[in-house]
């Protein structure tokens, strides 16, 4: 009996640093770790007050409480997503970062060109959702971001683009900064993580 406690325990605990938080742009709802498994976080409906976000030279930031976690992130040009299907095109996910893999726990900065993935109706003013799709070893997870387009948009200096790595999730282990950015331009070094590795079966919707 104390064996079987002991497994059950661990396996909750797995569960729990499996979570991920999108950071960065602001996320369609609050965040409910119960929720991630569901389409766009448990988010079903698009936000008003949608983030102007560049169309090239962008970045997002992830917070994985697991280590050894796969992600990428699909786009929906439909103006109020509502389902998987709204991100597929004739069967196909529609990808603006390919699904790449990280061996280490913590909060990362990761370029992102919506324009350089010609995605049809993705153009100055369009109004559409991005889709992280995270794995860590249990299943997919989702976060949405509602966006509005623009070769002018400006982010915030509130909304840091910085990369922290921990041995372990959820801050057992003392953050171990990889890298600290001022500007998207100078993520160019940073090759840990999505160098394009194309749609992997691992992430299947």
């Amino acid at each position: 009996m104390r064996f079987s406690i002991v497994a059950v325990v661990a396996c909750l605990a797995g569960v729990t640093n499996a979570h991920f938080r999108l950071n960065y742009p602001e996320p369609r709802g609050a965040f409910v770790a119960d929720d991630e498994p569901k389409f766009c976080g448990g988010h079903d409906n698009a936000v008003n007050n949608r983030t102007t976000f560049p169309l090239s030279d962008g970045f997002f930031t992830i917070k994985a409480g697991h280590p050894g976690w796969t992600a990428g992130v699909i786009i929906s040009t439909v103006q109020n997503p509502t389902s998987f299907d709204n991100f597929t095109v004739n069967g196909e996910q529609q990808l603006v970062k390919g699904y790449a893999k990280e061996d280490a726990a913590g909060t990362f900065c990761i370029p992102l060109n919506i324009s350089a993935a010609n995605i049809p109706g993705v153009k100055e003013g369009s109004n559409v959702t991005i889709q992280v799709v995270f794995e860590g070893g249990d299943g997919n997870l989702y976060q949405c971001a509602d966006l509005t387009l623009s070769n002018n948009a400006t982010i915030s200096s509130n909304s840091t683009c910085k990369n922290e790595t921990s041995d372990h999730g959820h801050g057992s282990d003392a953050p171990k900064p990889s890298q600290t950015a001022g500007s998207v331009q100078n993520l160019a070094g940073y090759t840990g993580l999505f160098m394009g590795f194309g749609s992997m079966a691992l992430l299947l919707l």
